[in-house]
């Protein structure tokens, strides 16, 4: 009974090998094979959406979506098998995107068009990251992520002063406008806001009067500064959590006479008592 035990243990662990390392000739065959299934199974979803090749090619392309559907099925509950723990597996970004990738099939057998979800599949061509060697990329994406979470609360604070303002120039566009002209809501008139502020100018609906063209101008004039607003913010924390990263990694220089530490990666003397630090070499900073 142990032997058996022990001899299914030796299958995962080689199974395993194969889909989780990419190192090894079986396993970057298997992921590239897996990308070009990933690949296929988007092309097909997005032909679907065409009523033309809908029309004519429905048979197949339902028969290539539910084929690959089970092959990624499959692919699923081996992960799971094999993982060194299956539930760290289904709590991970891609064990979550791997399963959100499945459901929409599964989904539209009792809600018709739910497979256009399987769009979502495409999320999992980030594991090329991994093939291509790229993981070590990934951990910019660490420090986009602090610079946001550093500046949500300036991006909050600056959000709600922006729907204050479409919801203020909104209901005067419906009062100088009114309904003759096309803004027949408050609602409908802050959509019109929205999209004028943010430059994007449909154009379904436009002031006429003199004065209701007058703000107008006002409002796209405006729009421009909003813009870059939120850049500017994300801009300064994207700078502090960059400097951020460097200190970490950078060598700690330590004041000879106060004790001060750290400084910044191109501090010549201490900022507290003026005395001179010691020369490092000096790396690029994250970039």
């Amino acid at each position: 009974m142990s032997s058996q035990a022990h001899h299914r243990a030796a299958w995962r662990v080689r199974l395993g090998d194969v889909i989780y390392n990419s190192d090894t000739r079986a396993g970057r065959v298997f992921d590239l094979f897996l990308i070009a299934a990933i690949l296929a199974s988007v092309l097909a979803v997005m032909l679907d959406s065409v009523a033309p090749l809908r029309a004519r090619y429905a048979p197949q392309l339902r028969a290539a979506e539910w084929t690959l559907t089970g092959l990624f099925t499959a692919e699923y509950l081996l992960r799971l098998l094999t993982a060194r723990r299956a539930s760290h597996y289904a709590r991970s970004f891609f064990g979550v995107v791997d399963l959100l990738s499945l459901l929409p099939a599964y989904l539209a057998l009792l809600i018709p068009g739910a497979q256009y979800l399987l769009i979502v599949r495409v999320l999992r061509l980030l594991r090329i990251f991994r093939v291509l060697k790229l993981v070590r990329y990934l951990s910019e994406a660490s420090v986009l992520t602090r610079a946001l979470q550093a500046s949500l609360a300036k991006i909050t604070v600056f959000l709600a002063v922006v729907l204050t303002l479409v919801v203020i120039v909104g209901t005067l566009m419906y009062v100088v406008e009114g309904p003759q002209h096309g803004f027949t809501s408050i609602p409908t008139s802050i959509y019109w806001a929205i999209v004028t502020m943010t430059t994007v100018g449909y154009g379904d609906i436009a002031p006429e009067t003199p004065l209701g063209k007058g703000l107008a101008s006002l409002v796209m004039i405006l729009g421009y500064g909003i813009i870059a607003v939120p850049t500017g913010i994300v801009t300064v924390g994207l700078t502090q959590a960059q400097r951020g990263a460097w200190l970490d990694t950078a060598p700690t220089v330590t004041c000879a006479r106060c004790g001060l530490s750290p400084h910044e990666p191109d501090a010549r003397y201490c900022r507290r008592c003026g005395e001179g630090l010691p020369s490092l070499p000096v790396s690029s900073p994250v970039s």
